[in-house]
């Protein structure tokens, strides 16, 4: 849902009161178009000085320092990262059972996934692109986090929704040859002959239930189709980045 008064989206989803999880939107921030206006990616070309004033407000309104922000280099590979970390890691997820420490994953079409489980010990996060997804990004975070996987919850954040993720024939016949059912997340595009539609969500749903983890939330806000909140890579190239971010309060 949306917070009141806040430019950012609180998962619905029975998390412990101490866990905490917010996803930003489009919204509240100071950079222009075409990042316009709550652009929290470095690496996409906005002025510097205006990413640095907006992850400052995202850490604002999670009520965190800056410093306690775990930003990684996605390269949309598999790599889990233990926080805090040094620098900038380079990975795909991160995990962390310490305080006030958010797990932080930048997306704009690809997937978050953020996973907590049922004590409020353990917190992690994914960036569940398609080629992260299918190389095995939720399943070693999920081995990184340890513990009892049954007590695991997920929720999927904002991504391309199946009406405009179309693929390429490898993409189905990688995620098929892994788990037969995900065939059932794919279906012939009417635009292109031999292309699929894919249902990201129900990919990570399928990846997850394969972990144990079944209690999954989300997965019902589309990048693509809601312009005004939302950047997406697929429908405007150049253009920001959002954030999605979880951690344990240590005021809980």
């Amino acid at each position: 849902m949306m917070a009141p008064d806040l430019p950012v989206i609180v998962p619905e989803w029975p998390a412990p009161s101490r866990v905490r999880a917010l996803c930003s939107t489009r919204l509240g921030g100071v950079s222009e178009a075409p990042w316009d206006s709550l652009n929290l990616g470095d690496h996409v070309g906005d002025e510097p000085g205006r990413v640095r004033e907006n992850r400052q407000r995202l850490a604002d309104l999670a009520g965190l320092q800056p410093s306690s922000m775990g930003w990684l280099e996605q390269v949309h590979g598999v790599d889990v990262v233990s926080l805090p970390a040094a620098g900038v890691p380079r990975a795909d997820a991160s995990y962390t059972t310490d305080a006030d420490q958010a797990c932080v994953i930048m997306t704009a079409d690809c997937l978050p996934v953020l996973l907590c489980d049922a004590s409020g010990t353990r917190v992690g996060a994914a960036h569940g692109g398609w080629r992260s997804l299918q190389a095995g990004v939720l399943e070693k975070l999920v081995e990184r986090m340890g513990g009892e996987r049954r007590s695991l919850m997920a929720w999927l954040g904002p991504a391309i929704g199946p009406s405009h993720f179309e693929v390429g024939p490898e993409v189905r016949a990688a995620f098929v040859a892994d788990d037969p059912a995900a065939e059932a997340a794919f279906f012939r595009s009417g635009a292109r002959s031999g292309h699929f539609m894919a249902d990201i969500y129900r990919l990570a749903r399928l990846r997850l239930g394969s972990c144990g983890i079944h209690n999954v939330y989300g997965g019902d806000l589309c990048t693509v189709s809601d312009p005004s909140r939302f950047y997406s890579y697929r429908r405007d190239g150049r253009t920001g980045r959002m954030a999605s971010l979880i951690w344990i309060s240590g005021n809980a």
